[in-house]
């Protein structure tokens, strides 16, 4: 999920990125070494006691000093748990705040049910007098539908001063990150918003049904995709294709495959239905049909008919035809 959100923040004009850890630091340091993208460069910082997400920034300050040197950019601040928002909405959110030359940028969303998210209290004047907290809201301020989406951009400069003078008085005894807004207005600095045009890319996830809705999403944008590039999918409702997964032009997904990790698909390849492949590569115009495998090799051509299981290490030569009754492993 988190590897989403480091996908968003890979701008061009960001020069660095920060990834403040907590609970199982060690096991989400390595696993996002292993797998974030390679022309992305993480530093990691370790928040030992969770004292709120005002706190989280805090502790990396430091690092943040260091990676920006002399110079007066911005710091870019992203929770790690919105997979849904897109790369082209963070760069619309940086040039915005770039064009109105604010102290600090927020993106918002309006919602129809703004139940659990803290509201956007605007001035007269359109600028964000403050951000308010569900539990810490008056009656008319839980009304408001326009809620904060925790994604902003605050000056470098100014963002260390402010985050001092944010204090722990609200219902939870955290630091809130959002409180910065209310330090900086108060301070007479500019502070905008910008408004999401998709209020999906704010859905935060915090329980299963969360995840679930942001699975959805995400298949049905992995699947648009691969569809728009030329790989016919028989019922994009009913397949499943990981991130990772990479499928050249002409490729055809019947109805119930899934495929998982890193499966590279070549052009004219026919799989399915109800094919499940792990870490397969399947060359040109091979034909795998209700068929189980974990990181193995299909060559072109190939056929390997349905019920058939092929384990880790499995290799079928172009042209091969594999059926129940000739089961082959390496």
């Amino acid at each position: 999920m988190v590897l989403y959100v480091l996908d968003a923040a890979a701008q061009e004009n960001v020069r660095a990125t920060v990834v403040v850890i907590g609970h199982a630091a060690t096991w989400v340091e390595k696993s996002l070494t292993e797998r974030a993208r390679a022309d992305v460069h993480l530093t990691f910082v370790e928040q030992s006691e969770q004292l709120g997400t005002g706190h989280a920034v805090t502790v990396a300050l430091a690092t943040v000093d260091d990676e920006l040197g002399h110079t007066d950019g911005d710091v870019l601040i992203l929770p790690g748990d919105t997979p849904l928002l897109r790369p082209s909405t963070i760069a619309r959110l940086l040039a915005a705040h770039r064009e109105s030359q604010a102290a600090l940028t927020v993106l918002t969303a309006e919602v129809e049910d703004p139940s659990g998210y803290g509201r956007i209290v605007h001035t007269k004047s359109g600028a964000v007098a403050r951000i308010v907290e569900e539990r810490d809201a008056s009656a008319a301020e839980r009304l408001i539908h326009e809620i904060n989406t925790s994604i902003m951009v605050v000056r470098a400069s100014l963002l260390g001063p402010a985050l001092r003078r944010v204090g722990r008085q609200n219902s939870q005894h955290e630091y809130y990150l959002t409180d910065l807004i209310a330090v900086l207005h108060e301070a007479g600095h500019a502070t905008a918003s910008l408004l999401l045009e998709d209020p999906d890319e704010a859905a935060g996830v915090n329980d299963l049904p969360q995840l679930a809705h942001a699975e959805s999403v995400m298949r049905r944008r992995i699947n648009e995709k691969w569809m728009h590039r030329g790989v016919v999918l028989w019922s994009p409702e009913n397949t499943y294709i990981d991130a990772d997964v990479e499928l050249a032009a002409e490729v055809s997904l019947l109805p119930g495959t899934v495929l998982k990790g890193r499966c590279v698909i070549e052009r004219g390849a026919r799989i399915g239905p109800n094919a499940v492949l792990s870490d397969v590569v399947v060359g040109e115009n091979a034909q795998v049909a209700t068929v189980e495998a974990t990181s193995a090799r299909i060559g072109a051509e190939a056929r390997v008919a349905s019920f058939v299981v092929l384990s880790p290490g499995t290799e079928i030569a172009s042209g091969e035809v594999v059926t129940p009754f000739h089961y082959r492993t390496h």
